[in-house]
């Protein structure tokens, strides 16, 4: 049986030559641009993926190439799986 608690996971990325070329802009419209593709990049993998309205995207992240979303866990394994991704984390909670 499929447990539907959604937790908080960070989603890392692979290399992006793209994502890399885009960085190195540190301009206000590289930034800006940079986020844009990020965003778009990051919603269709997800998409991709899991179906639509069982997982809430929270943030891009610039800086790494990744983004936290709000998920189970049968589905953080399932992005865990995909070829575009490096790494997938639940987030820790520190006490």
């Amino acid at each position: 049986m499929a447990d539907h608690k959604t937790e908080l996971y960070f989603v890392f990325m692979n290399f992006d030559p793209v994502y890399e070329h885009l960085r190195a802009d540190r301009s206000k419209e590289g930034m800006k641009e940079l986020d844009t593709y990020l965003s778009s990049k990051h919603d269709q993998l997800l998409a991709k993926f899991l179906p639509p309205s069982t997982y809430k995207k929270k943030s891009s992240l610039a800086i790494v190439d990744g983004f936290s979303v709000e998920t189970t866990k049968e589905q953080a394994a399932i992005l865990r799986s995909a070829k575009e991704v490096r790494v997938v984390e639940k987030n820790q909670e520190l006490a």
